[in-house]
């Protein structure tokens, strides 16, 4: 708890000693560039420029990776699927584009070796489309449970959202996420945290990881903005909220692994690159020190603190 407490200070001193609306347009610019140094100077421009491009269908496909011992990820540049290997099945942790079910995700986790009928649980980081595509089909093919937040279940019983239906078919409410606690399948728990701004429900997530047999923590900001002339100005403040809240726990909770489900922005494709031609010795690509992971969130939160003055606020 020491290194934790230790860790929060050094790595999220800007972040937790800078309240939120402190300072000038330049001032959070400026520590956004001083937090991310030379390792997230990517996720500096991204979160900071004032137009970003966000995901899309027609991402390039990345080649179905196994990342650690039980994690792997299909899907494309933008969009992530991550597969979580339990004791008891599999937890598929977001679903990808509806349109996408036949030619990428099933082709994905086929190629990974697979079963499509092994996902027990499925995990939707937040209430649109892009991330609950395939829920429905595994609900009613594979009867597999689907996990969000109460509020993000709320979202798409809304009318605007039955009024998509056609086109995206949402998930029938299944299991409710609580924050803080833990979701377990067999020998794997997983911790979600409600970090509300991107959706009212948005989720990250934390839990176990191995490379080698050795323990790491992953954690998994699931309601990430990208693009912020998309969110209310009210959303954008409990955004905020929400990255300073995460970053305490996820300080707590030591995570060393940073992976996104939209990873545009921290050096995603390359690192695959360097796993995919990693030496015996060498290290994880994905493994980063405690504090570099605390930069990143402090990063996303002074570029968002930038983002709401230029919304005027």
């Amino acid at each position: 708890m020491r290194t934790a407490k230790w860790l929060a200070a050094m790595g999220l001193g800007l972040l937790t000693g800078n309240a939120q609306g402190q300072g000038t347009l330049e001032d959070h610019l400026a520590r956004a560039k001083s937090a991310a140094g030379a390792r997230w100077t990517e996720a500096a421009n991204y979160f900071c420029a004032e137009s970003s491009m966000p995901n899309r269908p027609t991402d390039p496909a990345i080649e179905p990776t196994r990342l650690f011992d039980n994690l792997s990820v299909v899907g494309s540049v933008g969009t992530a699927v991550y597969i979580l290997e339990t004791s008891e099945g599999l937890i598929l942790i977001d679903a990808g584009y509806p349109e996408q079910i036949q030619s990428v995700l099933l082709p994905g986790l086929k190629a990974l070796g697979f079963d499509p009928a092994k996902v027990r649980y499925i995990i939707v980081l937040h209430g649109h489309s892009d991330h609950f595509g395939a829920a429905r089909y595994f609900q009613d093919t594979y009867q597999t449970k689907v996990f969000l937040s109460a509020a993000d279940w709320d979202l798409l019983d809304a009318p605007q959202a039955k009024g998509k239906a056609a086109a995206a078919p949402a998930p029938r409410r299944d299991q409710v996420v609580t924050d803080g606690k833990p979701i377990t399948l067999g020998d794997t728990m997983i911790l979600p945290v409600l970090v509300p701004g991107h959706t009212p429900g948005a989720l990250a997530l934390i839990f176990p990881v191995f490379d080698k047999g050795r323990k790491h923590t992953a954690g998994l900001f699931g309601g990430t903005v990208l693009t912020a002339g998309f969110v209310t100005t009210d959303g954008l403040r409990d955004y905020v909220k929400s990255i300073q809240k995460y970053a305490r726990i996820a300080a707590d909770n030591h995570v060393d692994v940073e992976i996104q489900n939209h990873p545009l922005m921290d050096g995603f494709a390359a690192r695959l690159e360097q796993l995919k031609k990693r030496g015996a010795q060498d290290p994880h690509p994905f493994v980063i020190k405690e504090s570099d992971y605390a930069a990143f969130l402090n990063v996303m939160s002074e570029c968002s603190q930038a983002q709401l003055i230029r919304k005027g606020n």
